[in-house]
């Protein structure tokens, strides 16, 4: 990474050129007016760059392109008439070819084709690598913008159809710097139409600017509706996973079953979401985020009616809004599928916790219960340890007074035992208490 060096300040950051250089990656393009844009997006979740860099080296004087040259995800490509702009994204890949119109081509006649124009032909935008996901042919003029039967003459170029379109932007002298009409219909050429009339002192930068929110708005449009297909297919699981739930909360709640089958319903139920999830939780967020891109490009435009017409933001709010609040509900409601779940797992588990306490309760009264009936065992043990000591000592006193009374002394052996009995019992009792005692201690 390239570091700038200045003596009047620290060492770069590794990243501060990176980052510093990210807005000027993708600049503006210029348009030359009167011009006639020929653009194709296309999903490139299957096209790696270097298969986009060999379509692009078939455009003339393109040979000695390089994949390090692509590694912005960005290039303008100068051919003979006209330049191609490439533009790689996350998900899709953008190709806007610029062309200038014919002097013939002027306000109110047929505008022209690509394939008339450019030497790339209908072949080279037919063979571009990726799924099409919006194609648009995008005619700017710079007249035409107080022609009172604009709204006439623009259908012969746009075709049959409802035409929207709107008074866009607003000069220093209050004034709408171009107009613009559109059906927002695929021809049988497989491309939208849209016609920009602009002021005649247009810049270049405007032009373009102009060319690029526009593209961009349908584009984004476009990508902000692949969720809908996904919501409306997942609705129907999403009631059957709601309706298993319900299901098992009413036989968790009436305890129909026992704790351990609901369990593994439940963790099976919560399974499903979580697949669910992680399978489109991406695409559910990326439709959110571009259609905030879409709201912010027509809040751009600064639109102002044009008779008779209604404006692109009215439209897309009739028409697209709907489409977002279904993928926006059906990702909340996944969402809230999934925090249920999560919540009934947790009140049964709970359950089975107050169940296993309980169970645990009862095992430590009984162990407490064995315990006391040990000691009082134990107690009476040692009672009968004492007497059983007891009763051995004296007779073996016993058997000491005979032995000595056979010797020749004047013991009684009865009397010996009996004085010692007591004593031996002392004795005894003493001695277990001791061994309790130093038990205790240990």
């Amino acid at each position: 990474m390239h570091e700038t060096i200045s003596q009047y300040l620290p060492a770069d950051d590794v990243q501060r050129v990176l980052l510093h250089n990210e807005i000027h990656m993708r600049p503006s393009a210029t348009f030359r007016l009167p011009a006639l844009v020929i653009y194709v997006a296309v999903l490139n979740s299957k096209v790696s760059a270097s298969e986009e860099l060999d379509h692009l080296k078939l455009l003339p004087q393109t040979q000695s392109l390089a994949l390090e040259q692509m590694t912005g995800n960005f290039l303008q490509l100068e051919c003979p008439g006209y330049k191609v702009i490439w533009e790689r994204h996350s998900e899709f890949t953008r190709y806007t070819i610029v062309q200038s119109l014919p002097a013939n081509a002027q306000w109110g006649s047929e505008l022209p084709e690509f394939a008339e124009h450019a030497a790339t032909g209908n072949e080279w935008l037919r063979n571009i690598p990726g799924k099409t996901i919006t194609a648009i042919h995008l005619g700017i003029l710079n007249e035409g913008i107080n022609d009172p039967d604009a709204f006439y003459k623009a259908k012969r170029w746009l075709g049959n159809g409802t035409l929207i379109g709107s008074k866009m932007g607003r000069t220093f002298d209050h004034q709408s710097h171009s107009h613009l009409m559109t059906n927002l219909k695929i021809g049988a050429d497989g491309f939208e139409r849209i016609l920009v009339l602009a002021a005649p002192e247009t810049s270049e930068n405007r032009a373009g600017r102009i060319v690029q929110r526009l593209l961009e708005l349908e584009t984004y449009r476009i990508m902000s509706l692949l969720s809908l297909p996904v919501a409306k297919k997942l609705a129907a699981k999403l009631r059957e996973t709601e309706v298993q739930l319900v299901e098992i909360t009413e036989r968790l709640e009436k305890k129909k079953d026992s704790d351990d089958v609901l369990l593994n319903e439940l963790a099976t139920l919560a399974t499903q979401v979580e697949s669910l999830t992680a399978e489109h939780s991406y695409r559910f967020s990326a439709a959110l985020a571009y259609d905030a891109i879409v709201r912010e490009r027509i809040s751009e435009m600064r639109e102002q009616p044009l008779s008779g017409m209604q404006t692109v933001g009215e439209f897309m709010q009739r028409r697209l809004a709907p489409a977002i609040a279904t993928v926006k509900v059906t990702s909340e409601r996944l969402a809230a599928l999934a925090e249920r779940v999560a919540r009934a797992s947790g009140l049964l588990q709970t359950r089975v916790e107050i169940a296993a306490e309980a169970h645990n309760q009862q095992l430590l009264e009984k162990l407490t219960r064995g315990q006391e009936l040990q000691l009082r065992l134990q107690a009476t043990v040692e009672g009968l340890s004492i007497a059983a000591i007891t009763y051995y000592v004296v007779s073996l006193a016993l058997f000491v007074g005979k032995a000595l009374k056979a010797a020749g002394l004047n013991i009684n052996p009865e009397l010996l035992a009996g004085f010692c009995t007591p004593v031996v019992l002392f004795i005894s009792w003493k001695t277990i208490q001791h061994i309790h005692v130093r038990l205790k201690d240990v």
